[in-house]
């Protein structure tokens, strides 16, 4: 069966390829090293010496691969002299990725899941180790690093309800690849229980790596110098996804905003300049982060568009409404905003990130909302209650400093697979 999956992707090529380059009109990065995504690198192999300490890090998108850095960070700290091969799938990845690589390091793009690609991009890097995060599971990858030896790892592993049931419609396909990982360290119990489903043995439940991310201290600084200027109190929309911007629109014409700044930061680069065009178009004054100088200027709308600025639109928010979380699309990570004491305002959608969704609730960092115009109510009344936004600031602070520690037990359990 996995012949049949095989031929399939190796029919489709030509459509990823087609498809790589409409991506690259609006982000270029799609349009670099499109050959490395079929395992041709125009490089020498590594030599066996050299190969035996490349560590490889597959973080396919931009959450994973802010997750991967704490990993990567504690690795160099335990293996002085190690290598790093990181990969990605994404270009926001890619570029965030970027930041991680010191001198020998290597980085390209994750290979198209077909027999010859995988045995290719094998045969060039022969890595010691292969450690995906969170939920990348490819059938043909897992079965080509059996063959090859290289034990493939997946850490900080999540599996929500609903890819658990989509992978067990494929299970003849699913199955294998997941029962052919060597080592499977999960989040939760729940996550645990999910992959074991799939046929994977769970070796730990070792936490969440992302609590273990520090906010840059400058940055964080930054935002909070520009908050104490700012006239109004900041409402932050954080990685907004693609309808939850006209859901806000109509929310905010329903029912204006009194003595409240509105911050908008897209999930998405590449939808940028859509969202500035998508809330002039309705009447609002936009203010870019990209034409900001000493301060942010006066505007009905910011719109924070820079990557890699998290934590100082954390620092210039008050209250985070949770993007993707008011459509059905699962929510995005809160982790980070509570690291920078911002608490958290969330939509019925948190499926992606359910168990962490909901200790965030019962311990005070975040609150559950039944849609975006009851998050603007709650999130009004939060903003004008001094007292209750103290509290909610320390509480997020506090949940997200008590659940750290996943980064030190992941390298522990992984200390045994390097052996």
């Amino acid at each position: 069966m996995r012949g049949l999956y095989s031929l399939l992707l190796w029919l489709l090529q030509p459509l990823v390829r087609a498809k790589l380059r409409r991506r690259a009109r609006t982000e270029p990065g799609y349009g670099h090293a499109v050959a490395q995504r079929f395992g041709h690198y125009g490089l020498p192999p590594e030599a066996p010496g050299q190969a035996k300490a490349l560590v490889w890090v597959h973080a396919v998108s931009l959450g994973e691969t802010r997750a991967a850095a704490v990993l990567v960070a504690g690795l160099r700290q335990r293996y002085p002299g190690m290598r790093l091969l990181l990969t990605h799938g994404t270009a926001t990845g890619r570029e965030q990725g970027k930041a991680l690589l010191e001198e020998g390091d290597v980085q390209v793009w994750q290979p198209w899941d077909t027999p010859g690609a995988v045995q290719r991009f094998l045969a060039q890097f022969q890595p010691r180790i292969g450690l995906l995060m969170e939920t990348e599971v490819w059938p043909n990858m897992v079965a080509g690093c059996r063959q090859a030896g290289v034990p493939l790892c997946l850490v900080n592993a999540r599996m929500s309800e609903k890819s658990m049931r989509q992978a067990l419609r494929l299970r003849w396909l699913s199955r294998p690849a997941y029962a052919g990982l060597h080592t499977v360290l999960a989040q939760t119990e729940d996550d645990a229980r999910r992959l074991r489903t799939l046929g994977a043995t769970v070796q730990a439940v070792t936490g969440n790596m992302k609590f273990d991310a520090t906010p840059d201290a400058a940055l964080l600084a930054r935002g909070r110098a520009w908050r104490a200027s700012s006239a109004l109190p900041v409402l932050m929309f954080t990685s907004s996804r693609e309808g939850e911007e006209q859901m806000l629109i109509e929310a905010l014409q329903a029912k204006p905003l009194a003595g409240v700044q509105s911050l908008i930061v897209p999930r998405h680069p590449q939808r940028f300049d859509a969202v500035a065009a998508l809330f002039q178009a309705a009447g609002f004054g936009v203010s870019r982060r990209s034409a900001w100088q000493d301060a942010p200027q006066q505007a009905d709308i910011w719109l924070g568009d820079s990557l890699g600025e998290m934590a100082l639109y954390y620092g210039l928010a008050d209250v985070a409404l949770l993007g993707g979380s008011f459509a059905p699309l699962g929510g995005q990570n809160l982790i980070e905003a509570a690291a920078c004491a911002c608490p958290v305002l969330m939509g019925p959608h948190t499926f992606n990130f359910a168990q962490a969704a909901e200790m965030a609730e019962a311990e005070g960092a975040a609150l559950r909302c039944v849609d975006l115009s009851d998050a603007l109510r709650q999130g009004a009344a939060l903003l004008a209650d001094p007292a209750a936004l103290a509290r909610a600031r320390q509480a997020a602070l506090a949940w997200s400093v008590a659940h750290q520690g996943a980064t030190r037990r992941t390298l522990e359990a992984l200390d045994s697979v390097r052996a």
